[in-house]
């Protein structure tokens, strides 16, 4: 008689050869100044931070740290150069666009270990993803530059000055590029602060736009914390600011700009519903989940961490999905098998394992795969939590980290009330073999985006944002220029 084995012990008689990627390739400089009026500049106070590995907790390199003073000379040198910039055709811009998207592509491999190296996420989601969809936001948008009349018919756009952007750790290359790209197609001059803990790709990409001989100030990079952020929105010279991040801070920002005539766009947190129907196709969908969730250690904000199932395949789904997260391997980023990467820092890893005993508290069960993590570096393992129900914590607030908190519904009209009653708006997914059920669906989840049989698909043609506390205003594609705009 065959002995029957649980599909959640997954230990295979092999392993893989490390296959770590060179580094050798890569330049990075022991300290770096900030990038105002096409030149890298000492920060005026002295001062610099140091950016971690987390993978290893080793220094990589010192970064300016920027005062309301330099924010300042970014923002008069994205004001004088806005005069020429804006004044130029379409066609001329798009060509400075365009020579950026193809030094991006040039350099790729290097970005990507830089990316991987500072941010923690696996080399090949920074060399498959990252890096190639920044190159081809700057691309998209280099073909929109001479089209605004197309975009807007018979509303005159003109750009509205010097922008205001501050970006993300999550997607450090990616978020710089959504921001920057659609700025610039438009006639506006930038100002933009990357996270303090992943500035480095954002620093080599002031390096590949002095590369790319766009004019001096048209693009300013200011590194620094929140008081560099906060010198961005309260300097009385932007005319817009797009933010990505936390809701919190977004609720700051929105409070800070009432009563000016500055424009905002938020792209804050998620907490997306993936819905799995009896009659989608369970293979794949386990899939999905794995990918929804554990794609970036969950540090997507518009990750699938809210997993319904429908009851009927809820014991097959869950055991499936238990098999998979055991063949998943944790370690090294620049290990090209490597499928979960390091917690982007010692903070956020404290803030993810707070939530996890959190769900314990609250009587979750949990589940996490026997597996060897490193012994130095932020680690976590993948989590999911079943047993657990709407009113539980982690069912309700954004972790951003690799835990998936798993709830079973009966009919549609049930798991759509379940799905939308959380404070956020901004993802979620659906799978199954009806289409007339996504199109359903899609009527009625307050989702921004809605993916059908698939789950964190981008395309910088395809615009992005979320309803309720995840913000408001789009990314990518035609809506991503309005908000760079105004009408005369």
């Amino acid at each position: 008689m065959t002995k029957k084995t649980d599909s959640t012990v997954f230990k295979a008689s092999w392993s893989y050869d490390a296959a770590p990627e060179s580094t050798d390739h890569i330049q990075i400089k022991s300290q770096y100044d900030l990038f105002i009026d096409g030149e890298f500049t000492a920060p005026i106070n002295g001062d610099y931070f140091e950016t971690i590995n987390p993978a290893n907790h080793q220094l990589i390199s010192k970064v300016a740290e920027a005062t309301s003073k330099d924010v300042d000379k970014a923002v008069a040198s994205a004001a004088k150069a806005y005069k020429k910039w804006s004044a130029l055709s379409g066609k001329e811009r798009g060509k400075y666009i365009f020579r950026i998207a193809r030094l991006i592509q040039e350099r790729a491999r290097e970005l990507s270990v830089i990316e991987s190296l500072d941010g923690g996420k696996p080399i090949r989601e920074s060399r498959d993803i990252d890096i190639p969809l920044a190159a081809n936001h700057f691309f998209y948008y280099a073909g929109w530059a001479d089209k605004l009349s197309y975009a807007f018919p018979n509303r005159n756009p003109k750009p509205l000055g010097v922008v205001g952007q501050i970006i993300p750790w999550n997607f450090p290359l990616l978020m710089a590029a959504w921001k920057i790209a659609p700025a610039l197609a438009t006639g506006n001059t930038v100002v933009l602060k990357p996270a303090e803990t992943t500035s480095l790709t954002a620093l080599k990409l002031a390096e590949i736009i002095k590369d790319s001989g766009l004019p001096k100030g048209v693009v300013n990079i200011v590194t620094g914390a929140g008081k560099t952020g906060a010198a961005i929105v309260e300097h009385p010279d932007i005319k817009k600011i797009a933010f990505t991040g936390s809701t919190g801070v977004g609720k700051y920002i929105q409070k800070a700009i009432a009563g000016t005539d500055k424009k905002l766009t938020l792209e804050l947190g998620g907490k997306g519903a993936n819905i799995i129907f009896e009659d989608a196709a369970i293979d794949q969908a386990v899939e999905g989940i794995i990918n929804a969730i554990f794609f970036n250690q969950g540090h997507v904000c518009c990750a699938g961490s809210r997993l319904f199932v429908q009851e009927s395949v809820a014991k097959s789904v869950i055991e499936k999905l238990k098999g998979r997260m055991n063949s998943l391997m944790i370690g090294d980023p620049l290990d090209k098998n490597t499928d979960i990467g390091a917690i982007n820092s010692e903070k956020q890893l404290k803030i993810i394992e707070n939530y996890i005993n959190i769900g314990l508290n609250e009587g979750g069960e949990i589940y996490q795969p026997d597996c060897d993590m490193p012994k130095k570096g932020n680690w976590c393992k993948p989590t999911l939590f079943i047993n657990v129900s709407q009113s539980h914590r982690i069912v309700q607030e954004e972790i951003f980290g690799p835990v998936l908190a798993i709830q079973t519904f009966r009919t549609i009209d049930e798991v759509i009330e379940k799905a939308n009653n959380t404070p956020y708006g901004l993802s979620a997914g659906v799978w199954t073999e009806k289409g007339s059920k996504i199109f359903y669906l899609s009527q009625k989840l307050k989702a921004g985006v809605i993916w059908g049989n698939t789950f964190n698909k981008f395309d910088p043609a395809s615009p992005f944002g979320g309803y309720k506390e995840s913000g408001f205003g789009r990314e990518g594609g035609l809506h991503g220029l309005k908000p760079y705009v105004k009408f005369e």
